[in-house]
């Protein structure tokens, strides 16, 4: 293995870690709001990991833009369905969770 590798596997180590603590977050935490706001943090620090460790792998530039396209273009949805979410939420008259 050479350093590259090394540097892949603790990525997506990490990464699979934010994947996790997004998940966890979704699970425990009280209200829709709270629940997006680990979601799209975590999984979007998740995937950026992710890429990066998958960039250290790729052979050619053309496969590191696609690999870059890809977290560019969840970045932008996972924010865009987040605040469509939260919309739809207040709309609805859900309240955002207060801290007693």
């Amino acid at each position: 293995m050479n350093w590259a590798d090394y540097v892949t596997t603790v990525c997506i180590i990490f990464g699979c870690f934010f994947f996790l603590a997004g998940t966890l977050g979704l699970l425990r935490l009280p209200d829709v709001f709270t629940r997006l706001h680990a979601l799209t943090k975590a999984d979007n620090v998740g995937l950026g990991l992710i890429a990066l460790g998958a960039a250290f792998q790729v052979d050619t530039i053309a496969n590191l833009l696609k690999v870059l396209l890809i977290w560019i273009l969840v970045l932008i949805t996972s924010a865009t369905i987040a605040h469509l979410v939260a919309r739809s939420a207040l709309l609805q008259g859900e309240e955002p969770w207060e801290s007693p």
